[in-house]
């Protein structure tokens, strides 16, 4: 179980630091200055983003992700708001990452109120950014899908912090349940039925918003997939045409889903993400935490493992073990 649990970690690391260079940019704008990305590559110096960064290195996607497994370690599994909102604060403090621009928008708003003291609950609730969905795949590897109601309920308590909006909420448990499914099953088409089961639940643990049906979104993705199999490039711009890209929780988690679906490999979903366009680096995190966990750490690349050990300082076996020892009993 530690070797899917690592694939788990390792991939959600591999698909942002492949996805942080052109992130935010247009598709258009991608392919006009890369090309084709084939590899790890530093930050790029005109994105006001990923300049800071260097080859491998993962962004606030993975980095939110181990605050919250630090946080989550530290109260022995039982969400604690407050104790994770300290720990991504401390996170973003050691990042500069309200200075350089690393935050995404509702996560940025809603650690300065918490600094100051403030509740956040009046801006959370309309936000409909995918923050919740970036860091959460993790949590997913601590669940069985069988056990998906108290799925649904942790993965809303660890994300009440930022996002308590209900499509917030859905799509972070939505890619939870897909990461669960893919460790326990890894079979894709298991997958994506556990991840769309848990959509209209998950949906009525949060604040109504004006949100599209995530559920019906991921549908058309699956549908994208099967029909450009043998076509990644016109998978791609179909995909990021009608379905998004963005940051909204409608588009990068149906996309995300689309392309785990598409891929199940490890290599093949982060270089699809990449290329992509849009929210590269998060949609890269999230797709390729699913497929790690399918296949397990043994089927990534020695290179990619090395690369990522190379470029951060984070010890991701610590986490596995104890989200192995875990599993099941949280």
């Amino acid at each position: 179980m530690i070797d899917k649990v690592l694939g788990v970690l390792y991939g959600m690391a591999i698909g942002d630091a492949m996805g942080m260079p052109p992130e935010l940019w247009s598709r258009e704008r991608v392919k006009a200055h890369y090309g084709k990305i084939t590899d790890f590559l530093d930050g790029c110096p005109e994105n006001a983003i990923s300049y800071q960064y260097k080859a491998g290195q993962f962004t606030d996607d993975t980095g939110q992700a181990l605050a919250i497994l630090d946080s989550l370690m530290e109260t022995d599994f039982v969400p604690s708001g407050k104790n994770i909102a300290q720990h991504i604060l401390e996170w973003a403090k050691r990042e500069n990452a309200f200075e350089n621009n690393i935050l995404g928008p509702t996560s940025k708003v809603a650690l300065k109120l918490f600094e100051e003291g403030k509740c956040a609950r009046e801006f959370s609730d309309e936000a409909v950014s995918n923050g919740a969905a970036m860091r959460i795949a993790p949590v997913g590897a601590l669940f069985m899908p069988e056990q998906w109601e108290a799925l649904c309920a942790y993965v809303a308590s660890v994300s009440q912090v930022t996002h308590t909006s209900d499509v917030t909420v859905a799509g972070a448990t939505m890619i939870a349940m897909a990461v669960a499914s893919a460790v326990t099953y890894g079979d894709r088409e298991r997958m994506i039925e556990d991840a769309l089961s848990v959509e209209a639940y998950a949906l009525s643990l949060g604040a109504s918003t004006v949100s599209p049906s995530l559920g019906a979104r991921t549908r058309l993705g699956v549908r994208l997939a099967q029909a450009y199999a043998s076509d990644e490039e016109k998978f791609l711009e179909t995909l990021y045409q009608l379905v998004g890209a963005g940051v909204n929780t409608s588009e990068s988690v149906p996309a995300a889903l689309a392309i785990a679906y598409y891929s199940f490999d490890v290599k093949r979903c982060a270089l699809l993400c990449a290329n992509l366009g849009g929210d590269t680096d998060t949609i890269g995190a999230m797709a390729t935490a699913v497929c790690g966990g399918a296949k397990g750490f043994r089927a990534i690349p020695e290179a990619y493992v090395e690369q990522i050990n190379k470029a951060n300082e984070a010890d991701l076996k610590r986490y596995a073990e104890v989200i192995a020892e875990k599993r099941g009993r949280v």
